[in-house]
């Protein structure tokens, strides 16, 4: 704003400050560059495709209409586990997922997402912004061609929906559950069996018994996708995903063709999505729990929820197999050890703060 005072008075005064303003190299006389952003979710969904839009949106006000990003849904372009191919191809400029999912490019992109009982939210972002994570993002990017950014947060989630109690670890034995990253693997070395599916396809399997338990996000978004016409036990807490960062992905040829204050638009405008994501689920989610679980003004029941905790002993277990696979993954190559010393590095640090500030005054407030 200030940059387009600042012409329109050297332009009225006269054309000796007009001049010696240099333009970008992009100017509206030139029109607006056009990019696409291919996304991991069906198109418009509550939360995380709207995510897309907030950010699309962002970068065409900051850049005053001179970067025009179009958004497009699961399947529009590309399936959302093509997304990654997408935008490292060039066939489009940006894309919209959670780095878990290209575990099949690397192992250690895993580590991007979410760790099983790893970082909080307000962790990830310290650790990525301020503790040497984003600049490791970077280098695994590297050889792909893209620049990785955080550009959404869903907090801790839920642990799932699933068909049956879960009473014991024994339960978790030959259960089929969609579940992806990590926390898949930790399913596994419970005996359970984990299943990769995108978003758009987790109602139908669960509704058809394909599968017998899914994970998605939280309250907001699973009543969004109505999982609680398929399923009736909710679990908490979201071991598996305790922070779960979104990626946006940037094709670097395209990134490094903007002028630079574009660059500069396009990072900050994930920071700010980054922080809104979740701000916004954080408002969304108790009202939608309370949908799930209440009764209505009528004195029925609601949807019939019943929202459940994880028995500490299959917590418990979870945790020690969750420390054992995520070791292992250190072991794939140097850079995975590199992002996982990060990692652990950085966990045992913040996790001695939080005891005596975060979760101590959690604890107190429910005293």
């Amino acid at each position: 704003m200030q940059r387009r005072v600042f012409l329109k008075k050297g332009l009225v005064g006269g054309g000796a400050v007009a001049a010696a303003v240099a333009l970008p190299e992009a100017t509206l006389a030139e029109g607006p560059i056009h990019w696409k952003m291919a996304t991991t979710w069906p198109k418009n969904f509550p939360g995380l495709g709207t995510g897309a839009n907030y950010l699309a949106s962002l970068i065409e006000e900051m850049s005053g209409g001179r970067l025009k990003v179009k958004v497009y849904g699961d399947k529009e372009l590309v399936g959302a586990f093509e997304v990654f191919d997408a935008v490292a191809r060039g066939t489009v400029q940006m894309g919209h997922g959670a780095a878990y999912y290209w575990k099949g490019k690397h192992p250690a992109t895993q580590f991007f997402a979410s760790v099983p009982f790893g970082l909080t939210a307000q962790e990830m972002n310290s650790w990525l912004y301020h503790g040497g994570g984003l600049a490791l993002w970077t280098e695994l990017y590297e050889p792909f061609g893209l620049i990785p950014s955080p550009i959404g947060n869903t907090g801790v989630q839920m642990g799932g929906w699933f068909n049956k109690e879960i009473r014991s670890v024994a339960d978790l034995q030959g259960l089929k559950m969609r579940i992806p990253g990590l926390g898949g693997e930790v399913l596994k070395r419970a005996g359970g069996t984990p299943v990769s599916l995108p978003g758009g396809e987790i109602f139908l399997a669960l509704q058809s018994g394909a599968i017998d338990a899914t994970e998605w996000v939280g309250p907001y978004n699973d009543l969004a996708f109505g999982l609680h016409k398929a399923a009736k036990f909710y679990y908490y807490p979201g071991w598996h995903e305790p922070g779960t960062t979104l990626e946006g992905l940037i094709n670097k040829k395209a990134f490094e063709a903007l002028p630079k204050d574009l660059q500069s638009i396009v990072l900050n405008a994930c920071k700010v999505a980054n922080q809104d994501m979740l701000a916004d689920l954080t408002a969304r989610n108790n009202d939608a729990l309370a949908q799930l679980v209440q009764q209505s003004a009528h004195g029925k029941e609601g949807h019939g929820v019943r929202v459940l905790k994880f028995p500490d002993d299959v917590l418990k277990k979870l945790r020690t197999l969750s420390e054992e696979v995520v070791a292992e993954v250190a072991t794939s190559d140097a850079i995975s050890q590199k992002v996982y010393q990060s990692y652990k590095g950085f966990r045992e640090k913040v996790a001695a703060w939080h005891v005596i500030s975060e979760q101590a005054y959690l604890n107190a407030r429910t005293l």
